[in-house]
């Protein structure tokens, strides 16, 4: 047993491997810390452990004081028990797309298929409002069954709405699908898609960075956002408001150069507002069907939809002058 400052101390299995100091890590700070990100880069998962509970620099004090009242080795032990699988960077099953976040996930904990490394290559994030409409629904359903179809993994937050869609769409032809949360794996969010949850657990995988245990809370869902984003090959929005969280997440895709598609909505739509801002702004191409998802953010040729074009009428092949012959032909 290793004792900081008297008033925390560290189990001697916590300090046994960087897996278990990651997932003790992830017990006392939020995603997305700075402080942890460069911590762990200066001194490994361990020594930066160790380093911070002992560090008397005021902006380390939070980690000490969340510490000092956590049973550091609890995680990783209710993991174990419950057959949760925690991954850390350089498990050959993590997804290397969350690298390129400026502060990765410190672990990620997983029910299901823990294998996310191929996620990088062949994936999609459908998201979208909870307030969808049926046409959104509808339309979510349609395209996650489609790229599901074409070998894609389809990657949501298992949110109401579009998320629940997607995941539905996928499930239906026998897809793989990835539900991302923002609070812990053991904790059905929302509560109505316990039953869902439990079917992608058992098909696919249900992943958060969040500990067993940790409650969903707004800014998680944000920090949520940029792992579906970074995760995955690309990302289409189907349905989303001026000022959806689905925005956020497809920002997010663009920063870190993953192509962006959205769906039109009817133009009184504000649902799909966001949607149509996004392709007026550049932000995103216009998509429609599983078809074009694919070749957004397929492999070039390989995965290339066909160029969509009306009939083709025999005198459409007709020259100019024999054009305005077969029009003076009476009919």
């Amino acid at each position: 047993m290793t004792t900081i400052r008297r008033a925390v101390s560290i189990p001697g299995a916590v300090l046994a491997s960087d897996r278990s100091a990651r997932a003790a890590w992830s017990q006392i700070a939020e995603p997305d810390d700075p402080r942890v990100t460069a911590l762990i880069a200066e001194h490994g998962p361990v020594d930066g452990l160790v380093a911070a509970l002992s560090s008397p620099a005021p902006t380390h004090r939070i980690f000490a004081q969340r510490a000092a009242r956590t049973d550091l080795g609890a995680a990783a032990e209710f993991a174990r028990r419950h057959g949760i699988a925690v991954l850390i960077p350089g498990d050959p099953q993590w997804p290397q797309g969350v690298d390129d976040l400026a502060c990765p996930p410190v672990c990620l904990w997983i029910r299901g298929e823990p294998d996310l490394s191929a996620l990088r290559r062949r994936s999609v994030a459908v998201v979208g409002s909870r307030t969808s409409t049926a046409y959104g629904d509808n339309l979510a359903g349609d395209i996650a069954a489609g790229i599901a179809e074409r070998g894609f993994a389809v990657v949501s937050g298992a949110a109401f709405g579009i998320d629940r869609a997607a995941h539905l769409g996928a499930l239906a032809v026998g897809g793989r699908t990835v539900a991302v949360l923002a609070g812990g794996v053991d904790r059905p969010y929302p509560a109505a898609h316990a039953a869902l949850l439990q079917h992608i657990a058992s098909v696919g995988s249900v992943v958060s960075e969040a500990p067993p245990g940790w409650a969903p809370t707004r800014p998680r869902f944000l920090l949520r956002n940029r792992l579906i984003a970074t995760m995955t090959s690309g990302t289409v929005v189907v349905e989303a408001g001026l000022r959806s969280g689905s925005l956020n997440t497809a920002r997010c895709a663009e920063f870190h150069s993953r192509p962006v598609g959205a769906v039109p909505g009817p133009v009184t739509s504000a649902v799909s507002a966001g949607c149509h801002q996004a392709v007026r702004d550049g932000r995103a191409l216009l998509v429609t069907d599983a078809a074009e998802v694919v070749d957004l953010i397929g492999v070039l040729g390989a995965d290339s939809a066909p160029h969509a074009i009306g009939p083709v009428r025999p005198e459409d092949r007709l020259g100019p002058v024999e054009a305005l012959t077969f029009a003076a032909v009476p009919h």
